[in-house]
């Protein structure tokens, strides 16, 4: 077995090195001369600081016969005439089963101050692209995700990529808390990306918790870490969610969040000199979005899943503006969590009218699919008289439909709250909604 990781291990020695120099460095960039023809876009490199120091970087554009280069860490110690190195080859990650229960960097580097992490057999590349579409097997299934408002009204298939969007302070990183706690899911896969740096340790404790640690794999790029690195470690999340994937797995990927993978995309065009275009994110940022997005989803022949959930930060509120527009158009479906609804105390704040499943009603019965439309139809009657009857304007008997709304009203908003702790099953969740609605006006 030793002798195996040794000969793998050599195996992925680089059999050449080029040498070439820094030529000039502006603003978060540095640009290598001397190997420029030798290099292509995405390849890394390692640069030599003062000190003999290494920095690692990443090839993102050229300018004539000079690579422009941005660094995984600071530029610090980084001048003109510096050495750089570069060994070629695609960026791979060797993930392992022994990775569930570790936290990592978006080089696939343990951070947690636990041993060294097993590297597995299989180099998986970084960036690599989705199945081709022709060759996966179609959503089927539902997944239990452990949280009532999203099991029966957002039913979520096995497979299926799904948006959560709210603005900041609503509740996205809890709601992916409880969703890694109490999903039925084999293998949970968590990037937190742009995270804040004093919330890591709150989410892996606090929300997550051991039981939920234990069976997932979280890679952070905090905040204050290079754009490369937000950026990468989007890309790492799914690429060990395909690992267990290949591994005959159900995986459900959580990345917290796509809007910060887009302004780390945004910052790295900039710098190369890619022009602005919507909102100042330039053009390949909506092309890199579906490139990440697309990774998630039903595997190809005996493979297992990759169940996708997105957070998007919203700007303001704005569940129209460019990266959330975006995102919804790549995805099956987006669950909103509300600022209005949070303010009233009810979490999570999801409103289940703005929010929808597409391809819950394929997976459901006839049945389960009747006691939901029921249900939301009398929120949806509520909701469009809720001024009124909150202003006293409205006359108990003046519409039938509107009287069976206020009935039920009060709860059905008591059953879409669930606190952080508690686990909800499919089956409980449709029952308690059905005993609801099995409450009838005349019996009251």
């Amino acid at each position: 077995m030793l002798s195996d990781h040794l000969v793998s291990d050599l195996e992925r020695v680089p059999d050449h090195t080029l040498y070439g120099r820094i030529t000039g460095v502006l603003g978060m960039m540095a640009e290598i001369g001397g190997i420029g023809r030798a290099l292509s876009v995405g390849d890394r490199v390692t640069m030599i600081a003062r000190g003999d120091r290494r920095v690692a970087a990443e090839v993102v554009g050229f300018k004539g016969d000079k690579a422009l280069a941005m660094p995984f860490g600071t530029l610090d110690g980084i001048g003109l005439g510096n050495r750089v190195e570069a060994t070629g080859g695609t960026p791979v990650l060797y993930p392992h089963h022994s990775w569930l229960g570790r936290v990592i960097n978006a080089m696939g580097e343990p951070i947690d101050g636990g041993p060294p992490l097993i590297s597995g057999p299989i180099g998986y590349a970084l960036r690599a692209s989705p199945p081709p579409a022709h060759q996966r097997r179609r959503v089927q299934g539902k997944l239990d995700l452990g949280v009532k408002a999203l099991n029966t009204f957002l039913t979520c298939c096995m497979g299926q990529r799904m948006g959560i969007f709210a603005g900041s302070g609503v509740g996205k990183s809890v709601l992916l808390s409880m969703i890694a706690r109490g999903t039925s899911a084999d293998v949970s896969v968590v990037g937190l990306v742009g995270e804040r740096g004093r919330e890591v340790q709150d989410f892996l404790h606090d929300d997550l918790g051991p039981e939920g640690l234990a069976r997932s794999v979280v890679v952070v790029a905090t905040s204050d870490q290079p754009p490369l690195m937000r950026k990468l470690a989007a890309h790492t999340t799914l690429t060990v969610a395909e690992y267990f994937r290949d591994q005959n797995r159900q995986v459900l990927c959580m990345i917290d969040s796509v809007t910060r993978f887009a302004m780390a995309q945004r910052e790295i065009g900039l710098s190369v000199g890619e022009p602005p275009a919507s909102k100042g994110y330039t053009p390949t940022v909506f092309a890199e979005l579906p490139r990440l997005l697309e990774r998630a989803g039903p595997g190809t022949g005996q493979q297992g899943n990759i169940t996708g959930l997105f957070t998007v930060l919203v700007e303001g509120d704005d569940m129209n503006e460019p990266i959330a527009d975006a995102v919804r158009g790549i995805l099956d479906g987006h669950i909103v969590l509300e600022r209005a609804i949070a303010e009233r105390g009810r979490y999570p704040a999801v409103n289940i009218l703005r929010s929808i499943s597409r391809t819950m009603p394929g997976c459901n019965s006839p049945d389960e699919n009747r006691i939901v439309q029921q249900a939301r139809g009398l929120i949806a009657a509520y909701e469009d008289m809720a001024e009124m009857i909150r202003l006293g304007a409205y006359r108990r008997g003046a519409d039938a439909r509107t009287d069976e709304a206020i009935h039920y009203y009060p709860m059905l908003d008591a059953f879409l709250s669930q606190s952080k702790d508690d686990i909800t099953s499919l089956p409980q969740g449709y029952q308690a909604l059905a005993e609801i609605l099995a409450r009838s006006p005349q019996a009251a």
